[in-house]
């Protein structure tokens, strides 16, 4: 579920362990990817200001994620772990299933190690070290989203023979990459998709193009989406404990509902009982 690396010569170099976790190598990061960090970083730091979830915008300032270059994994992760008990590995190619679950399971983030070129800052296909680290991590910072996290890890593993992968996979696309949640100051950011990306952090507000749906855990499950275009779909939830809650019942019977109903929506559809925010 996670991650590829574009040519980059520190992790070619590298044999991964048995986990497919590398070594960061920080200190071999160029004047001109810590640059490109700095650029990204300044840009949607001040995009987010009245966009993103307040917890993503704590977990940055908790976590010291400053505009001063690519965060070094041994201090980043030192903060991290007194928080949640969490902490990132570097991997260096899309890694397998089971592997990526029980990284989460194991409250371990895999994240890439090489970031994009200045031709790519508006838009790239494959995560890298800006959007694994500066998108996901502060989120980790928050205890109950933390939780979830891990939840998703162990669902993933006991879903792993079950034939519904895809489906939880549009459970992890829809909140953990382009969640929304409700606030008493209206729609909020907390999805690393949405958060590292300029064009989708002022499109998924703003626009009056996409359908913005209250959280349904099994509509999600059957609803497809897209990668190399802004969502047409987004999901908001009331609380992070409402994701965490969700994670703590029983899949079997929903997994069976998906296998004997197999209804699933496009990334434009309409459902029946979906409750439309504005």
């Amino acid at each position: 579920m996670t991650h590829a690396s574009i040519n980059d010569p520190v992790v070619a170099r590298q044999t991964p362990r048995a986990d497919f976790s590398i070594d960061q190598c920080w200190e071999e990061y160029t004047e001109e990817e810590h640059a490109i960090w700095d650029l990204l970083y300044a840009r949607q730091v001040e995009l987010l200001q009245d966009r993103a979830a307040p917890e993503f915008l704590a977990g940055l300032e908790r976590l010291s994620l400053s505009q001063s270059g690519i965060p070094n994994l041994e201090t980043l992760n030192d903060a991290l772990s007194a928080l949640t008990g969490w902490k990132i590995v570097m991997v260096p190619h899309l890694v397998p299933d089971d592997v990526f679950f029980t990284h989460l399971a194991n409250r371990r983030f895999p994240a890439g190690r090489f970031i994009r070129g200045r031709h790519q800052l508006d838009y790239l296909q494959e995560p890298d070290v800006f959007h694994d680290i500066f998108g996901h991590v502060p989120m980790l910072a928050n205890p109950v989203f933390a939780d979830y996290m891990q939840a998703y890890g162990q669902g993933g593993l006991r879903a792993l023979n079950l034939g519904t992968l895809h489906n939880l996979a549009r459970l992890y696309w829809y909140t953990v990459e382009f969640g929304l949640i409700e606030t008493p100051n209206g729609l909020r950011i907390y999805g690393a998709g949405i958060v590292s990306s300029a064009g989708e952090s002022h499109y998924c507000l703003e626009d009056a193009e996409p359908q913005r749906i209250r959280f349904d855990m099994e509509r999600i499950m059957r609803t497809e989406y897209e990668i190399d275009i802004f969502q047409k779909t987004y999901f908001v939830i009331e609380s992070y404990k409402q994701l965490f809650e969700a994670t703590q019942q029983d899949f079997a019977p929903i997994y069976e509902r998906l296998t004997t109903d197999n209804t699933n929506y496009g990334t434009r559809d309409a459902a029946p009982d979906d409750k439309l925010l504005k």
